[in-house]
């Protein structure tokens, strides 16, 4: 019926972790992973790594951070979906990894701009699904460095 193997221990390995991290970003779009409770830890790191770092300044930093944290998230959620989809012997595997990336970061925003702790964005949903184009990228790289590789890690024997 289905085109791939839908065994118990097949989707627990291929799926569990997709489903994990679309926890952890839902998690980091409640209040946990607002401004204020970055700056916390960011905050601290920053002036114990540069202590004449003026206000202003790490406040652009503090931004940078939690940007390069939405690409970050994203592109690893797109790794996951990847790994998962690719074995499946689907060849529309890429359009269904940049749908999910893309259904998610909107949901994201979406939940995020219910919450008073937070702000829902249409400029981080780009951000959100460029992170995930990205991991798929590293995604098609990795695995076509390794179907390129010859035998014996990359050395040829002669």
């Amino acid at each position: 019926m289905f085109p791939f193997d839908l065994s118990w221990r097949v989707l627990l390995l291929r799926y569990a972790p997709i489903v994990f991290w679309l926890g952890v970003i839902f998690l980091l779009s409640s209040g946990t992973g607002s401004a204020v409770e970055t700056s916390r830890i960011i905050g601290p790191l920053l002036k114990f790594l540069f202590p004449a770092l003026e206000p202003a300044t790490m406040q652009v930093i503090h931004g940078l951070v939690r940007k390069a944290a939405h690409v970050t998230e994203y592109a690893v959620l797109a790794l996951l979906v990847a790994r998962a989809l690719a074995g499946s012997g689907s060849p529309l595997w890429p359009i269904w990894a940049v749908l999910l990336v893309s259904v998610t970061a909107l949901a994201d925003e979406i939940n995020q701009g219910y919450n008073p702790q937070r702000t829902g964005s249409g400029w981080d949903v780009v951000l959100d699904i460029s992170g995930g184009l990205l991991g798929l990228v590293l995604f098609w790289f990795w695995t076509g460095r390794q179907k390129r590789s010859p035998p014996g890690g990359g050395v040829e024997r002669i």
